[in-house]
């Protein structure tokens, strides 16, 4: 078996890449960074626990991209330029079959971003992942919750519900044929961070939130901070392929409300709308105007003709949900 520092050196010790940005890196009591002149850091933490984030028979390629794929999710939120990220592994055993191909994938997805991992920690315990995002950005930038102004358009980067969709098979709640599942199961546990785009929205949008819990949670947080309302088209949102062959109830209600998304959702004002599109287009990433930030608080949600729609959707919480 593995010592604690054997298996930080084996798998997640490696030569800085970006000196530049990394003064010292894994192997001492801190690390040491080096944000460019006069810029921000931006900073995050999300942690991984097993049977409430992932299964616990998780392909491990797939679950090291995830874990280090929602913390660079919210440095896109942001519009945070990532610069390295630290680790804390707790796990059962140390097994090398499984902790390869974890590293692997974490790893692969940190060099596609140039974001360093320098330090961090392990343990033995239930398998649970905490990462420390940190990121950039030039003062005043920042794509920030509480920004929203009334009258701005509220956009959705890429497709959503495909991950619920997934979910709902994998709890066998529904049933999806072979290439259907896999291609859902890719959105779930394979997210793609929406670094580009955040990066390329500075400056155009005004707030923004990566959705994580569901759409109307996560959007909610934006109208909370930003003291405003919203009116949404639910039929507007832009679902999955596979999300999009199912019956309208329940595609509205994962498309609202199913999480693990890791798509931006945002705020810009109408004036800039050519800008949105050629922000989308340079990042190589679709955009849909989904709805409107109001005054009245509260969201409201419609469908394709404007009707008002009555439905009761719930994001997830870490506390109530199941």
């Amino acid at each position: 078996m593995l010592s604690e520092f054997d298996l930080i050196a084996r798998y997640f010790t490696r030569p800085t890449r970006r000196p530049d940005r990394v003064a010292l890196s894994v192997g001492d009591d801190c690390a040491l960074l080096n944000p460019s002149p006069g810029m921000q850091l931006a900073i995050s933490t999300d942690m991984l626990v097993e049977e409430r984030h992932f299964f616990p028979d998780a392909d491990p390629f797939m679950l090291g991209h995830k874990c280090l794929a929602v913390n660079l999710s919210d440095l896109a939120a942001m519009g945070a330029t990532p610069l390295a990220f630290t680790l804390a592994l707790s796990l059962p055993d140390a097994r090398p079959e499984w902790l390869e191909p974890f590293s692997a994938g974490m790893l692969a997805l940190a060099d596609l971003h140039a974001c360093e991992l320098i330090g961090g920690d392990t343990t033995k315990g239930p398998r649970n992942i905490c990462i420390t995002v940190f990121g950039e950005i030039p003062p005043g930038q920042a794509l920030r919750r509480d920004a929203a102004q009334a009258g701005d358009d509220i956009w959705i980067s890429g497709t959503i519900g495909e991950a619920r969709l997934a979910l709902a098979a994998c709890r066998d709640e529904l049933k999806l044929g072979a290439d259907a599942m896999t291609a859902a199961c890719e959105r779930l546990h394979a997210p793609t961070p929406r670094v580009a785009l955040g990066m390329a929205l500075r400056g155009i949008a005004h707030a923004a939130i990566d959705i994580s819990d569901g759409l109307s949670g996560d959007l909610g947080h934006i109208l909370e901070r930003s003291k405003a309302g919203a009116t949404l088209d639910a039929d507007a949102l832009p679902c999955g392929p596979n999300l999009s062959r199912q019956a309208v109830e329940l595609r509205r209600r994962f498309a609202l409300a199913g999480g693990d998304d890791y798509e931006l959702c945002f705020t810009a004002p109408p004036s800039r709308r050519d800008a949105v599109l050629a922000a989308a287009r340079t990042a190589s990433t679709t955009v849909t105007r989904v709805g409107t930030i109001d005054v009245a608080p509260g969201l409201r949600l419609v469908d394709a003709q404007g009707a008002t729609l009555d439905l009761q959707v719930t994001s997830f919480d870490h506390f109530a949900s199941p």
